[in-house]
Parts: C-alpha cells; sequence; structure tokens
C-alpha cells in the first residue's frame, strides 16, 4: 500500500480517500468541490471527509512543529514497545499507577 495505493489489496473506497488526502498533502490549494464529491460517491459521508481533513491537517501540523521545535525520534526499540503497546490498546493511555496511601503525618494534606 505504501508503494501504490491504487494497487493496493484494500477497498476501492479506502483508494479514494487516501488518494484525497494525498492530494491535499501534495497542492492543498488545488482540492475542490468536485474531489470531496469523488469521496462521497464512493461512499464517505460529509463527516468522514472532514475527519480526514482534519487528521491531514493535524499531523501537518505537527510534523512541522516537531521539525521546527528540534523534537527528536524515539529509538528503534521505543518504537516497537510503542507498537506493541498500541497493537493491543491502540492510543489510549496505561491505566494509571496506584496511588501511595495518605500518609498519617499529614503531610499529603493540600495547603489552606
Amino acid at each position: 500500500m505504501l508503494d501504490d495505493v491504487a494497487t493496493a489489496p484494500i477497498p476501492e473506497a479506502e483508494k479514494a480517500l487516501f488518494a484525497f488526502v494525498d492530494q491535499l498533502n501534495d497542492a492543498p490549494g488545488d482540492v475542490r468541490r468536485d474531489d470531496v464529491e469523488r469521496l462521497k460517491a464512493a461512499g464517505w459521508s460529509d463527516e468522514a471527509v472532514y475527519d480526514a481533513v482534519s487528521v491531514c491537517a493535524l499531523f501537518n501540523f505537527y510534523n512541522r512543529w516537531i521539525d521546527g521545535t528540534g523534537v527528536q525520534g524515539m529509538s528503534p526499540e521505543l518504537y516497537m514497545k510503542s507498537a506493541k503497546r498500541m497493537a493491543v490498546g491502540g492510543y489510549l493511555p496505561g491505566p494509571p499507577a496506584p496511588s501511595a496511601p495518605p500518609s498519617s503525618n499529614g503531610e499529603d494534606e493540600p495547603e489552606r
């Protein structure tokens, strides 16, 4: 799929969506109503098109932000660990760590 969406073994509706997102990335000023209408004809709702545009825009924003601020990527080992976690639980964070019981000496009391 990464080499050629048009020949990938995915549904035609998804091919249309990926072609639209490619166009949105490569030539955003050239996106027209006809492009959106093609997606709708392929079975995508207005909400799905809106979501696709939003996700595309956010990834572009974050990529520029990362490049501009010098944020560095993780090691290959950490990417693999993250991928395994996401394969099981998706993007949701894990459960919170158990908190320690409050101390009896009043140190955990909020300031007044």
